[in-house]
């Protein structure tokens, strides 16, 4: 789906986050960033995979890795599923899509016989450098983290 391949740089981005302040790509630069997308804030797989970053935060953190993650929700809804569950991370609320386009991970999807467009659950893995390291496509949602830290 995405056209970005490990090795590409990866593309800025300035979008607002669950309390409107501005984040960008270069905010992380001299940190791995764990960059991962998301369907829709609040739902049962987005819930659980959202949760298990956060039960192993601090070990990112002593990895040297930020967490970020985006979806197309409104800043309402990302604030309300952040505190809801206590994310230690920013959401980013992609309402126009530029962050999830710019990555590829808006596209068609199935559910149930129906076709639509959404949010594919994809993970980048950034280095220090801005440098794409790692792309996850078939996430895991109960056991994400120890897919990105392999």
């Amino acid at each position: 789906m995405t056209t970005l391949k490990i090795g590409d740089k990866a593309p800025n981005f300035n979008c607002e986050d669950q309390d409107g302040n501005t984040i960008q790509l270069t905010d992380y630069k001299g940190k791995k960033l764990v960059l991962f997308f998301y369907p829709k804030a609040s739902t049962p797989g987005c819930t659980v995979e959202a949760c298990d970053l956060r039960d192993n935060y601090q070990t990112f953190v002593a990895k040297g890795y930020d967490v970020l993650g985006v979806s197309a929700d409104s800043q309402k809804r990302q604030s309300n599923f952040r505190n809801k569950h206590e994310f230690p991370y920013p959401l980013l609320a992609d309402e126009a899509k530029e962050v999830i386009n710019a990555y590829g991970v808006w596209g068609p999807k199935k559910f149930m016989g129906k076709e639509y467009k959404g949010i594919h659950r994809t993970t980048f893995v950034i280095d220090e450098n801005g440098i794409i390291e790692d792309i996850i496509t078939k996430v895991k949602t109960k056991e994400h983290t120890s897919q990105i830290l392999k």
